[in-house]
């Protein structure tokens, strides 16, 4: 069995037959079918239950594409480092960003740029944990995402810390300079993020710590719909502060949050026993410096 053959049998799984599974190989069906056949011969086994146009994928054929995954991918990260011995820093950095990061990427990407003129980017935004099952399935190289993270999986390096704000419509007057967890805990309360996800339970959390009961009418993983949410005068929120930066136009106004543990911490993580580009490993290198 080779490295094709597996690329085959990859494609077969997903794509759900071997119909699908030629086109997008651009291959005839026949040779497919073939190598199937050839693959289930070598190793005794029914990878595929044929049942008229459907397949169903058995037992073995599920553990044949785990493995069959993890194994090109390692062929191709092989490759990709033997090639940038010789190479120098180029290629494309896939990197993740959390959806309430404040982070200024941007200029990490420009200045990056500036030195390294042939590397090109791909970038997802989405929650933490959804970045980093993307990083597990090394669909991403690197990610910025909210601590905390598995440090048996994941190798960090801290970025960023921040505070967190009370964030209120500006037709809400309200008089003191700064405010506790358990004033906020009165308001009609959008709590940022989704239950179960980062800064959700990091607010949870405190509320339970402090034995409150929040008035909690909503949650929105969206920050900038939040703060809209937030202006309209559906609601107040909690937010890191340097968030607000990101969204001036918004008619928001924030307050100080005193007398509480709440404090955020972004961090650019990536998966450990990895082969890491050149480039990828330059552009860590530049958070964390």
């Amino acid at each position: 069995m080779d490295i094709r053959q597996l690329r085959y049998f990859i494609a077969i799984v997903e794509e759900g037959n071997i119909t699908a599974a030629a086109k997008r190989l651009h291959i005839a069906q026949p040779p497919l079918s073939q190598q199937l056949k050839l693959m289930e011969e070598e190793l005794g086994v029914i990878l595929l239950e044929r049942q008229g146009k459907k397949s169903e994928v058995t037992d073995a054929g599920h553990a044949l594409y785990k493995h069959a995954l993890q194994i090109t991918s390692l062929f191709t990260e092989g490759i990709k480092e033997i090639k940038e011995i010789g190479q120098g820093i180029q290629g494309q950095i896939h990197i993740g960003v959390n959806t309430l990061s404040s982070f200024p990427l941007s200029q990490y990407l420009l200045k990056f740029q500036e030195k390294y003129s042939n590397v090109t980017y791909k970038i997802i935004q989405s929650d933490s944990p959804h970045l980093t099952e993307l990083i597990e399935e090394r669909e991403l190289d690197l990610a910025i995402v909210m601590l905390p993270i598995s440090e048996e999986i994941f190798h960090s390096v801290s970025i960023e810390k921040d505070s967190f704000a009370a964030v209120f419509p500006n037709n809400m007057n309200i008089e003191n300079p700064s405010l506790n967890i358990m004033d906020i805990a009165q308001y009609p309360l959008i709590l940022p993020s989704i239950e179960g996800l980062g800064i959700h339970t990091m607010i949870t959390k405190e509320f339970n710590r402090l034995n409150l009961e929040p008035n909690i009418i909503g949650e929105c993983s969206d920050i900038a719909l939040l703060l809209q949410l937030v202006s309209s005068g559906f609601g107040v929120s909690i937010v890191p502060q340097s968030v607000l930066a990101v969204h001036p136009g918004i008619c928001v106004h924030s307050i100080e949050l005193t007398d509480t543990q709440l404090e955020s911490e972004a961090a650019v993580i990536w998966l450990k026993d990895r082969y890491l580009s050149k480039a990828a490993e330059q552009f860590i290198r530049l958070l964390a410096e």
